[in-house]
């Protein structure tokens, strides 16, 4: 016969509560958010060093990917609000003391940004744009004209204005949008690190570790969109970096666990032996870091590696990442 003194009854399963407020839709937009970061700031960096006729597809198309994230990434924020038709009041106040107003503010204005640059390259990345874009013909037709087969231009004079300020103000516009995709790569981190009463995101390192998390997944993006080897082999280059510095604050984020209160170190267990130890290493350390790290150092050292499957992991990792310490996050509690 065992006999137990029973002090506490926390062993029992549930029952304390534990916050379980924030679904797929917040982690989706997080790793969209830093996806979008990742490719604005590479287009907006080639611009400023003078390298744009080296990386064109990051200077041309990477902005358009980047745009469509914000959007997808906005769509589902809606989507997680209790009152979806009400979003608009974010824009009603500025609330310095708020991460989400910050965020609210900086995903407005890298829209904003990111169509003007979008307009300044649109004639260049798509010269046939009007010319062969069937059921939409018509209705494009409205503000564009065909000069001939393979060009066309604007209908409105303000619209040609437009774009030509964007064009002669390029470089102005690359230093305000490394500005702003610094600022969103940092904020999906300080969005979670803000929390105080959540032990496992509130460290400092979450908002570095984010955005290098969010440059990784861009430079995988632009790996697998372009054609031209040598903005593959940089980008191999500089994702290997990134990876190598992914992998450092990520050590150091569980030694600085470890190294304080014992919440913290209860955090840090889950990941060490703990409920989610074998899905965040399997997933975001080995399959997302270090099998996509030996692989471009292969391809670095001349064999031929199909960039696409260092990339997809990539993107795989840096996705997992987010929807692992979301969730984590919201188990992970006080106690004492």
């Amino acid at each position: 016969m065992r006999e137990e003194i029973i002090t506490s009854g926390r062993m029992n399963p549930l029952i304390d509560p534990y916050l379980n407020a924030w679904h797929w839709q917040i982690p989706l937009y997080l790793f969209l958010g830093g996806l979008a970061a990742g490719l604005l700031f590479f287009a907006a960096y080639f611009i400023i060093a003078g390298k744009e006729n080296k990386y064109q597809t990051t200077v041309k198309y990477g902005p358009i990917v980047a745009l469509g994230a914000i959007v997808i990434g906005l769509l589902a924020l809606v989507l997680d609000l209790k009152h979806p038709a009400y979003f608009w009041q974010l824009y009603t106040t500025i609330r310095l003391d708020s991460p989400m107003s910050w965020g609210a503010w900086v995903l407005l204005l890298t829209s904003a940004v990111s169509v003007v640059w979008i307009g300044s390259y649109l004639k260049e990345a798509f010269p046939k744009f009007g010319c062969k874009i069937g059921f939409m013909r018509k209705l494009l037709k409205i503000i564009i004209e065909e000069k001939d087969n393979n060009s066309w231009n604007w209908k409105f004079n303000w619209l040609q204005k437009f774009e030509k300020y964007a064009q002669d103000k390029r470089k102005a516009w690359a230093w305000v949008m490394v500005v702003l995709s610094v600022i969103l790569g940092v904020y999906t981190g300080i969005l979670l690190s803000a929390f105080n009463a959540r032990p496992l995101w509130n460290t400092a390192i979450l908002g570095p570790l984010f955005l290098t998390s969010g440059l990784s997944t861009g430079a995988a993006m632009l790996m697998i969109m372009t054609k031209n080897h040598i903005e593959k082999l940089a980008y191999s280059k500089i994702d290997l970096l990134l990876i190598i510095i992914e992998l450092f604050f990520i050590t150091h984020m569980f030694m600085g666990f470890l190294a304080s209160s014992e919440v913290k170190v209860e955090a840090a267990h889950y990941f060490l032996g703990g409920a989610y130890t074998v899905t965040f290493w399997i997933n975001v350390v080995i399959l997302g870091l270090i099998i996509p790290a030996i692989l471009e150092a292969l391809e670095l050292l001349k064999f031929k590696i199909p960039v696409i499957i260092p990339g997809l992991l990539i993107l795989w990792g840096g996705m997992m990442f987010r929807f692992i310490m979301v969730d984590a996050g919201q188990v992970i509690r006080y106690l004492y």
